[in-house]
């Protein structure tokens, strides 16, 4: 029995929860892992984990002995990217998990930009508005926006995106600029989000001097991003976006904002990932590079 590679083995089991993500980390096919992680329990003569059709639950010992395996592989990689000069040219594959208009509007058009620093890694960038299953799915890092909600994640703050409201310049030739979120509401189309879990709007948001109004009455909306710009682009009305989504449009003159002097609570993005797994050379300049190529507060 190779020793370290059926440490390897039950290491990525622990972490993805499965013994199928583990064979895709290393890789290898799963009847693999389960033989090199039985072998590894014959060899320490207990057991490490208990074994059903749908998960595998860790027991007392095998927690016990993931501490000092998991600490042990991470040694071994660490020494190897060291002889090899990896730390000098990381290199290897990432996969990545990204919001749809981020990933389009934000992330997509900087990526030149890493490949020519790190051309040795390659990137599976996954798109959704789902949030991924970071151990579970094999994820290495996650682009995510608003609060976390899992705690048991590494989050690194990125920026706070501010919020603009704008219009196309074919509507505001037709029905002139709003001078209020009043005149909004009153005399104007707002277009907005609506929730699709279950189909509440989502209303404008405005503040300003301690006072806050809210345009409720959404002519039209949709349950995301890009569908919502969308609309605002073809004139459809008014609506709010975030900043990074919106500045292509804004820069090209494509949208034009309006009531700039009312303001939105921002909204943070971070780039999150899993503690207790090695986290690669790759990894690392990765998430420099996002911190250095982002971490700022956005005004794009």
């Amino acid at each position: 029995m190779n020793q370290l590679l059926a440490m390897r083995a039950f290491v990525r089991v622990v972490d993805t929860g499965s013994f199928r993500g583990a064979a895709n980390q290393l890789q290898v096919p799963r009847s693999t892992v389960s033989k090199l992680v039985t072998d590894l329990e014959k060899h320490l003569g207990a057991r490490l984990m208990n074994r059903t059709t749908r998960n595998v639950v860790v027991t007392a010992e095998g927690e016990e002995y993931y501490r000092y395996a998991a600490r042990l592989v991470a040694e071994v990689d660490e020494a190897d990217s060291a002889v090899r000069g990896r730390k000098l040219t990381p290199r290897g594959h990432l996969r990545i998990e990204s919001h749809p208009t981020f990933a389009q509007n934000v992330l997509i058009p900087y990526l030149p930009d890493f490949h020519r620093q790190y051309p040795h890694i390659s990137i599976a960038l996954g798109i959704g508005n789902r949030p991924a299953n970071i151990i579970g799915e094999g994820v290495d890092c996650a682009i995510r926006a608003g609060e976390i909600g899992d705690e048991t994640l590494i989050a690194r703050h990125l920026f706070d995106a501010d919020f603009v409201t704008c219009a196309s310049p074919a509507y505001l030739e037709r029905m002139g600029a709003p001078a209020s979120p009043e005149d909004l509401a009153a005399n104007h189309v707002a277009v907005g989000f609506f929730s699709h879990a279950d189909g509440r709007m989502k209303p404008l948001a405005f503040e300003k001097s301690g006072h806050r109004h809210l345009v409720s009455d959404l002519q039209f909306s949709a349950n995301e991003d890009n569908g919502q710009i969308a609309m605002i682009l073809a004139g459809m009305g008014v609506g709010q976006n975030l900043r990074p989504f919106l500045l292509p449009y804004l820069q090209s003159g494509e949208l034009v904002e309006v009531l700039g002097e009312w303001s939105h609570p921002t909204l943070p993005f971070r780039v999150v990932y899993a503690p207790g797994r090695h986290q690669s050379a790759r990894l690392k300049v990765f998430i420099q590079w996002l911190v250095e190529r982002f971490g700022k507060p956005s005004q794009g």
